[in-house]
């Protein structure tokens, strides 16, 4: 995995297919999440779609070099614009999930010149009470010392992320709870990412957005309910609204075939 050096730390990327392809799509996880993330059905799927890709690991998750101090939000769309422009990969296609969403609103909005269209799945224009409540949960956990033995954290992580349509799967959720055991970072070592998706009211801002934007809610998502992410559809104009049904926040990865269908038809247009 090639590091680039940009705004101070050294950031961890792949770049998936040759540079001659479609205009690149540059896919940013949510909190915690590392850009191998993608891999397993939004790569494979772009790339088939003629789509050369670039997936990254954001500040605060290894291997990307750690931040001497704290950082924003605003900085993590600082990173994913350099990353950019190192590349020459601009204009290029941005999709964020969650926290990645949150980043990729903000690079649009910022620099417009490196986006020609960006797909905001689970994403917001503001937190509200709920959003706001989990992280300052989260928060007071990774600054406790407290260590949840990894099968507490696993049922909690299902609870939180996934539909009811998967967890009455009984064969398929078992898999999933392995999957989130051996997987589920400990929020000790995410602890920087942890409140940057707390933002104020933005929306008024990205009425300013111009670029063609999909916004994707899941229909049983319980981070970022769909009423939020309809609310930042409505405020970007002429954006796109879709909600794919049965799935929660991990819909990327639990409906990955709705998500990839609405993404290539949306990038391709």
């Amino acid at each position: 995995m090639p590091l680039a050096r940009v705004n101070g730390i050294e950031l961890s990327y792949d770049d998936h297919g040759p540079a001659d392809r479609a205009e690149p799509v540059v896919m940013l996880a949510g909190t915690g999440g590392p850009g191998r993330i993608w891999r397993s059905h939004q790569v494979p799927a772009l790339r088939a779609a003629g789509h050369r890709v670039i997936t990254l690991d954001n500040r605060g998750i290894p291997p990307t070099g750690p931040s001497v101090v704290g950082f924003t939000l605003a900085d993590m769309a600082a990173d994913v614009a350099a990353l950019i422009e190192r590349l020459g990969a601009g204009p290029c296609r941005v999709v964020g999930h969650s926290l990645g969403g949150l980043i990729a609103q903000e690079l649009v909005l910022a620099r417009p010149e490196l986006v020609s269209r960006a797909v905001l799945m689970a994403s917001c224009g503001r937190a509200d009470a709920l959003i706001a409540a989990m992280s300052a949960a989260d928060i007071e956990l990774a600054d406790s010392g407290v260590k949840i033995p990894p099968s507490v954290s696993a049922y909690q992580h299902a609870l939180q992320n996934l539909s009811p349509r998967t967890l009455n799967y009984e064969d398929g959720l078992r898999d999933w709870l392995g999957i989130f055991e051996l997987s589920a970072p400990d929020p000790s070592t995410i602890r920087a990412q942890l409140g940057l998706e707390v933002i104020p009211n933005r929306l008024p801002h990205y009425r300013r957005i111009r670029r063609p934007c999909l916004v994707i809610g899941f229909q049983d998502d319980l981070v970022v309910r769909p009423h939020l992410s309809r609310e930042l559809a409505l405020a970007i104009p002429g954006a796109q609204y879709t909600e794919i049904p049965g799935c929660g926040h991990y819909g990327y990865l639990e409906r990955p075939d709705a998500v990839n269908e609405a993404l290539i038809a949306f990038l391709a247009d």
